[in-house]
């Protein structure tokens, strides 16, 4: 019985003291409205409390497995309240932003380290870009999984946005505008995307209908927010395709503080396995660094650069395609000579001073500087065969070509060259009164262009050589002699002198208020956009746009938690350097800025399932286009008209389901819609380049419940085809065939050896603070997708082939993650 008794008091003494030493870890920086830190924030659970320090950083153990509520206080700022039920061990990055002006109208509850928008509360969670890696790592990889946004080329970061082209998007870094390359003709060429992810703290995507405040285009605007480090780390990040590392710093006096970043990639083990065998050097490679200085409590100054090198040189040697059906095989052989050199080097540098002149005025000075030369060389002699496969089983010849329909060869040849200089200055500023906020910006834009284009393309079909098919002479070759020129079937030489002055103003303003017992948001807006066109050669030209825009949101009083939204206005995106250039290479100044209309209906639907946060978004869209600059794709080179002769409509719905699947990580399923169609010249709606019907996509995280450090990320992509393209020269009208469609699934495997602020015997693991191992299989599968197609020609019968250019098979992956 004495023994019972002491078992029971131990019991009663010891098993709270276990439960309770169960704890989790919430830490982050706490950010003003501002995004500037917040000392001495008062952080309290129960009887547990710390306070942010200088840097706005906080640190706070709670208890795991059970739900806590977290109250951050200051005596300036609303208070936040938050709820948390962390599993053991956890450790969440809740990063509040703290209002002086807004009431905080909900308790956030967390669950897991997901982010979710409040009124007055923001949580910032970069961590799903770095650990979501994708064969083309990036804020990209994460785009394609959601509705509206359409990849269907994992070689390249260029995204459509609901109908819309690569060149329609706008992105922006800390306030600060960035730019793509121009000579860029296919993804393998393309090198790193601009954004760091490890880098990263906040991304705001919007696919539509967004404010006056973000610049003139005419589908979306990605803008990224870069960290401001707390206190000293390193990152890096090792893979077969290359690696990563950054480090972050912050002064005793907390004054200064930067951060930079180093990437390498070398893309040869996905291009070496494409089906045009050669030799390949993909090499990329970019450093990029944010700092800031902070003079006096009211001044800072904040200073963006990056340096870019990518290299890509490519000397093929054979290609066998195999298309066409199960009863009517076909395949193409081709045999190569020469090689490929292309080269992009891009410097930025940007300054950006903030002056606080109260808690309800800010004043901003940005500066910035984009300077990049493109180098884009090659001399390809390619020596094809199209014919009929050998489909019996057993033969010594099966899946070679038997019978040739069509022999020929393709010699092209390119010596272009691209030197920009982009120079910016801008005045942003916003005021806060009440419930009001006035934003304004006065922006000048200085793009300086020199471009020599030097490209042709030499066709010859069975010893005959073939001309373009506008020339004027007929030429019926073999069957009578041709008497006529002998001309290059595709011969582009062009060198311009461009320089293009830009003003830009934008004025917006916004209020939240009540409408009876429900919450509404008001945004109305207007930009004005004037831009001149000179140069050696050109006539001066000058033109001006007004773009109003409008936005409003209610939330009603209602026991569901609902949100509705409609949002439009007048888009315009004046002309940039691509645009004015036709497919001859010359420059015409007169091209008139695109012209769309945006209307958007959007509902965010907020509940529970399973005990656990659940979001539905739906927007249904529609956008009516005039004055169209026509273009055609050749991969992710769009080569425009360079004359407004068109009309285009697109219309849609997309859907996404977000929440925790599985508790404590977060999933989302995603489904679009989409029909956008171009009536050019009056001759009747076709299909655009960019017309994909439907899109599925799945981001999905899960772990081993006993082995919570065991994880998986399942990837997927499903996207209708989009039109093929034409021959060059052709008709769009009578080339209306759709690639197929495009079908993807990426996987990953990663096992934390380190977690977090565990302790670990072993002496070599207390040196990291995490420590991550992983395998990735992209292209699960191993499905053929195709990104364009090849026209072979076949001088007998006059007929053209569709030759799909398939994309990378399966491609494994390894992976190493640590942090310091």
């Amino acid at each position: 019985m004495k023994l019972h008794l002491y078992l029971l008091r131990f019991a009663f003494i010891v098993l709270p003291a276990l439960v309770w030493s169960q704890t989790a870890t919430i830490k982050g920086i706490i950010l003003d409205d501002a995004h500037l830190p917040i000392d001495n924030v008062n952080i309290k659970v129960g009887d547990i409390g710390t306070n942010s320090n200088t840097n706005g950083f906080y640190e706070l153990k709670i208890p795991a497995h059970s739900e806590v509520t977290v109250a951050f206080t200051h005596i300036l700022y609303k208070r936040v309240i938050v709820k948390f039920n962390l599993k053991n061990g956890q450790v969440v990055e809740f990063n509040p932003v703290m209002s002086l002006n807004i009431e905080q109208i909900a308790t956030v509850v967390i669950n897991s380290n997901q982010r979710q928008s409040v009124t007055g509360v923001t949580i910032i969670a970069p961590e799903l870009l770095r650990t979501i890696k994708g064969a083309q790592p990036g804020v990209e990889n994460i785009l394609k999984t959601l509705p509206g946004v359409n990849i269907s080329n994992e070689l390249s970061t260029q995204y459509s946005v609901r109908g819309g082209n690569f060149d329609e998007n706008l992105v922006y870094v800390n306030d600060i505008e960035v730019y793509r390359p121009f000579l860029v003709r296919s993804g393998q060429q393309e090198g790193l995307s601009f954004v760091n992810t490890d880098l990263v703290q906040n991304i705001d995507f919007s696919a539509g209908g967004f404010q006056a405040k973000y610049g003139d285009k005419l589908s979306s605007v990605l803008d990224i927010t870069y960290k401001t480090p707390i206190k000293f780390g390193v990152n890096a990040d090792l893979s077969l395709l290359g690696g990563s590392i950054s480090a972050e710093a912050v002064s005793k006096d907390s004054k200064f503080s930067g951060i930079i970043g180093v990437r390498y990639r070398d893309n040869g083990l996905i291009l070496n396995s494409l089906e045009t065998e050669g030799i390949v050097k993909p090499v990329f490679a970019d450093a990029q660094t944010y700092l800031t200085y902070k003079f006096t409590d009211k001044f800072q100054v904040n200073f963006l650069g990056n340096i870019s090198s990518n290299k890509y040189t490519f000397e093929p040697q054979n290609r066998q395609t195999n298309f066409g059906t199960i009863a009517d095989p076909k395949a193409l052989l081709v045999y190569y000579e020469g090689q490929e050199k292309d080269a992009y080097n891009t410097y930025f540098g940007a300054f950006k001073a903030n002056y606080f002149a109260s808690e309800d005025l800010t004043l901003k000075l940005v500066a910035s500087t984009y300077h990049t030369t493109e180098e884009e060389y090659f001399d390809i002699l390619a020596q094809y065969r199209l014919g009929e496969v050998n489909t019996n089983i057993g033969d010594e010849n099966l899946g070679e070509v038997e019978f040739s329909e069509g022999i020929g060869s393709q010699l092209t040849h390119a010596r272009n060259d691209l030197d920009a200089m982009i120079t910016t200055v801008e005045h942003k500023g916003d005021y806060k009164m009440d419930d009001n906020t006035l934003e304004w910006s006065i922006k000048y834009t200085h793009e300086d262009i020199r471009d020599r284009l030097v490209e042709w393309e030499v066709i010859d079909s069975a010893g005959f050589s073939i001309n373009p098919p506008n020339l004027d002479v007929f030429k019926d070759q073999p069957y009578q002699t041709y008497q006529g020129p002998l001309v290059a079937f595709q011969n582009v030489r062009a060198t311009n002198y461009v320089k293009i002055e830009r003003f830009q103003a934008y004025a917006q303003w916004s209020k939240r208020s009540e409408l009876g017992t429900n919450e509404v948001f008001y945004n109305l807006g207007v930009r004005a956009h004037h831009w001149t066109v000179n140069g050696d050669g050109i006539e001066s030209n000058s033109q001006t746009v007004f773009s109003p825009r409008a936005q409003f949101a209610i939330k009603p009083d209602w026991d569901k938690d609902m949100l509705f939204r409609v949002a439009g206005g007048l888009y315009y995106q004046p002309p940039f350097y691509r645009e004015l250039r036709d497919s001859s290479g010359t420059v015409k100044p007169e091209v008139q800025a695109q012209k769309s209309i945006h209307l958007v209906l959007g509902n965010e639907y907020s509940f529970k399932m399973w005990d656990r946060p659940f979001k539905l978004v739906s927007e249904a869209y529609y956008k009516h286009m005039t004055d169209v600059n026509p273009y055609t794709l050749e991969n992710v080179r769009i080569r425009y008209r360079a004359n407004n002769n068109a009309k285009a409509y697109a219309y849609g719905l997309d859907l996404r389901l977000n929440g925790e699947f599985v508790p404590g990580t977060e999933s989302w399923f995603s489904f679009g819609y989409l029909k956008t169609e171009e009536n050019i010249e009056n001759r009747g709606y076709i299909a655009r380049p960019t017309d994909q019907r439907l899109k599925f996509g799945v981001l999905f995280q899960d772990y081993v419940p006993n082995i919570p450090e065991l994880k998986v990320y399942l990837n997927l992509v499903y996207n209708t085809g989009v039109p093929g393209g034409s021959p060059s020269y052709a008709n769009p009208y009578d080339y209306q065939n759709r690639l197929r469609d495009y079908k993807r699934a990426d996987v990953g495997f990663s096992y934390a050896i380190v977690d977090g602020d565990r302790t670990y015997t072993s002496n070599w693991k207390n040196a990291f603070k995490e420590l991550t191992i992983g395998v990735e299989v992209f292209n699960m599968f191993d499905v053929q997708n195709s990104i364009t197609n090849t026209w072979v020609r076949d001088v007998y019968s006059k007929r053209q082939s569709a030759v799909p250019n398939y994309l990378s098979p399966r491609v494994f992956n390894v992976r190493l993650s640590m942090k310091f």
